[in-house]
């Protein structure tokens, strides 16, 4: 449920890529929730189709729109059938476990090519639809960016790619009115990237009594950050990174090694 008024965002259109399943989808569903307009955008389309008809069944404007991120002019037309936008979700990434040295340049590739071209494909993409001035560009990052960690060297490239993105756009695109932040949560319950990298058990349990909060943040937690820096009441922010970990980042990626 948001904290924010039901009708903060009532006549605004977001896009949201990778917005079929996880965060992005929690994060499409709390925009609808304040009365935008949204359209979601991923690859399975049988995924896709099925979280529109759950966003539908809640009372949400919300549309599909199958795209690979990698594929910018499948993407871009994607886009088109939407029109302008108001906020940019960039939540497509790509993520697996593995130590480097067992790790394929297929594999490291994939998930660099998910998260940071697709990224600049989709702001390449929105920049001449996105209303000016007042628009809003949020990147979905994660403290892998700057903590490294072990089994995600492909992740921690990409997220460093990411960021760096955010805030090289957000100098860029400034004078045009337009905002560009990243989010970047740490371990986010019911999620597929924790379920892959902490699975339920003593292991879970470990970790989570090592960060600082004591236990791991919630999807809806993400949301509301989103939604506070869409709004009003995040206007004077541009080019930062917005840590919601629990504190993770602080005691240092090499715990996930150690308890799981």
């Amino acid at each position: 449920m948001s904290v924010f008024k039901p009708k903060l965002f009532e006549g605004k259109t977001v896009f949201v890529t990778g917005g079929s399943s996880g965060i992005n989808l929690r994060i499409a569903e709390a925009f609808g929730e304040a009365g935008a307009r949204v359209a979601i955008n991923g690859r399975n389309v049988e995924k896709l189709n099925a979280a529109v008809e759950g966003l539908k069944a809640k009372g949400i404007a919300a549309t599909g729109h199958a795209a690979d991120v990698r594929e910018y002019r499948t993407l871009d037309a994607a886009m088109g059938e939407v029109g302008e936008l108001d906020v940019l979700v960039c939540g497509a990434a790509g993520n697996f476990p593995s130590p480097a040295v067992l790790m394929s340049s297929g594999g490291f590739k994939a998930v660099l090519e998910i998260d940071v071209l697709g990224t600049f494909n989709a702001c390449r993409a929105a920049f001449e639809r996105l209303k000016k001035p007042g628009a809003c560009v949020l990147n979905i990052s994660a403290p892998q960016a700057w903590v490294p960690m072990p089994m995600q060297a492909h992740v921690c490239a990409a997220k460093a790619g990411v960021d760096m993105l955010t805030k090289t756009l957000a100098l860029e695109w400034g004078p045009a009115g337009v905002r560009v932040n990243s989010i970047a949560p740490g371990p986010i319950a019911e999620t597929e990237g924790m379920d892959r990298l902490a699975p339920e058990g003593e292991s879970r349990k470990k970790l989570e009594g090592h960060l600082p909060l004591q236990r791991f943040g919630r999807k809806d937690e993400v949301a509301q950050l989103a939604l506070f820096l869409a709004s009003e009441a995040g206007a004077y922010a541009t080019g930062s990174v917005f840590t919601l970990d629990g504190g993770m980042s602080l005691v240092g990626g090499g715990l996930f090694g150690m308890v799981t």
